[in-house]
Parts: structure tokens; sequence; C-alpha cells
């Protein structure tokens, strides 16, 4: 089986990180994320149609109508759609959504309008930031535990390196962040733990087993090891996301759309980011090895 040298790239490899850290946070902080409707605050109207509608098309007649930043999604049965609108809510608003889809010779009937406010937005955004704050520091206490701080530090850098990742892409290009997207970064954040373990549990039992001091060795061996398991786990991955991006439809598009750069992120971050970052902290032999105690005459005992 050929070995391939993934840490005698790994400067490279933190250069590519690096531009790609650079610009997501000056995306974030420039262009910020395009926050959906869930964090906004603005309104809902629920239609329903005689027979499943196009949802480009709906979407296409009401900003040629004049509204923005529409989201058009199935909602239930494939002849009822949910319309979501970022904009004050008008008692009227549903009325004009559903005259404007008529205009087409549709049989369009209005079920509900109503508005979601900006405080229960206001809310939802400081939760879900708390919780991922929450679900990183738990991995950060579990890999200290399981392994060594040094493995903690490297863990949390690639996981915080992902996360900044994926928001950077949906910021950069504007995609829609809503609820759905922000579940897809959670799982992102356990899809990128699990491989990262895996990498760092047969790097740890390559340490120990080894009589090689050259610590790049025993992370390419460890590496290309877990290399036909990462890729057979990713790969099918992939594909059912992928399958999901294309047929599942507007209401999971993007919940989809993150987990594939997440899975593909994290996946690189494993080796180059989690793995490389252990020989800049000059991970060592000693580092895994018991403590020696000392006996009654100050003799070291062996472990």
């Amino acid at each position: 089986m050929r070995q391939f040298d993934f840490m005698g790239k790994r400067r490279l490899a933190f250069i590519v990180s690096g531009v790609m850290l650079l610009v997501s946070l000056l995306s974030l902080l420039f262009q910020q994320l395009n926050l959906g409707l869930d964090f906004t605050g603005g309104t809902l109207v629920e239609i329903r149609y005689a027979a499943a509608p196009a949802l480009e098309a709906v979407r296409q007649a009401l900003e040629s109508a004049g509204f923005s930043n529409v989201s058009v999604q199935t909602f239930g049965a494939p002849s009822e759609i949910l319309v979501r609108l970022q904009q004050a809510f008008d008692p009227g608003v549903g009325q004009q959504v559903t005259e404007v889809l008529r205009q087409s010779g549709e049989n369009v009937s209005l079920v509900r309008a109503e508005f979601v406010g900006a405080q229960v937005g206001g809310q939802l955004r400081d939760q879900s930031g708390l919780g991922m704050l929450v679900a990183l520091g738990a991995v950060v206490l579990y890999v200290a535990l399981r392994f060594q701080y040094k493995f903690s530090l490297g863990a949390l850098l690639a996981l915080v390196h992902d996360v900044i990742i994926v928001l950077g892409v949906f910021s950069l290009f504007q995609i829609d962040f809503d609820l759905t997207v922000l579940a897809a970064v959670l799982a992102v954040i356990g899809y990128s733990l699990n491989d990262t373990i895996i990498v760092y549990d047969r790097i740890r039992e390559n340490i120990r087993k080894s009589r090689i001091e050259h610590m790049p060795t025993i992370f390419n061996e460890a590496i290309n090891q877990t290399l036909s398991r990462t890729l057979a786990t990713s790969g099918t991955t992939l594909l059912v996301l992928l399958a999901l991006l294309t047929l599942g439809g507007d209401m999971i598009q993007n919940f989809a759309l993150a987990l594939i750069i997440g899975v593909g992120v994290g996946t690189y971050s494993s080796v180059y980011v989690a793995s490389a970052l252990l020989i800049s902290v000059k991970l060592q032999r000693e580092d895994l090895m018991p403590a020696q105690k000392e006996n009654a005459d100050g003799e070291e005992e062996l472990p």
C-alpha cells in the first residue's frame, strides 16, 4: 500500500488554512452573515395551491412584484408552501402575496399570515451561540481527559478552524443562514471530532509501540493506516448529502450544503490541523507515558 507524506506538506497546509481563515474572518467581520428569518424576525405567509407549484417560479413572481429577501419552501403537502419575508408585518401582506401569485392563473388560497418578532430572533441567536460554546468546551474537556492536553489543543483549534470556514463560506456568498444551517454547524463539530479522535487514537498507539523517534514519520504511518476508513466514511457521507442537496428541496438545501462543506473541511483538518499541530507543540513520547513513582528509598519505580 502506498504511503503518503502528509506531514511533509504541513507547512503548505498551514498556509492554505491561514488564507481560508483570513478570508472567512474578513467576510464575517465586514460582510457578516445573511441571517434568516429565524434570527432577524419578519413575516410568514402560508399559501395553498390546487396542485404542487414550481418553487422557483413562485420566488421569481414575488421578487418581480417588489418583495425582497424572499424564501419559499414546501410546508407539509407539496401543494402547500411557506413564504418567508424579511420585512415588517403588514396585516394585508398575506392578501398581497396571494394576489401576486394568482396573476399566473393558479388557484391559490391564503392559509395564514403571521409575524415573527425580532425579540424571538435575538433570543435564538444568543442561545445558539451559547450552545456552540458549550459544545466546544465539552469537546476540549473530553479530549484532555482521554488523551493529553496537547491533543486537546489540537482538537479545539481544528474545530474552530472548521466552524469559521463553514460560516465564512455562508458569509462570503451571502447564503441564507437559519436554524437548519446552525444545526448543520453543530453536526460538523461532532463529525470533525469523531474523525480527529480516530486519527489521534492511532497516533497515540503508534507513538507508544514504535521505536522511531521521528514524530512526522510516526504521524504519517498513523494517518495512512486510517486513510481508507476516513475516505470510506467521508465518501459515503458526501454521497448522501449530495442527494439531499439536489433532491431534498429548498427546506434542507442549505443544511446539506453546510454539511458538505463541513465534511470536506473536517476531513482535511483532522490531518493537516489537528494532527500537524501536535508536531508544532512538540508532542513527545514522554507526554504519553505515566509518571514514575518514587519508593521509600527515593528510587524511581517502573510503572
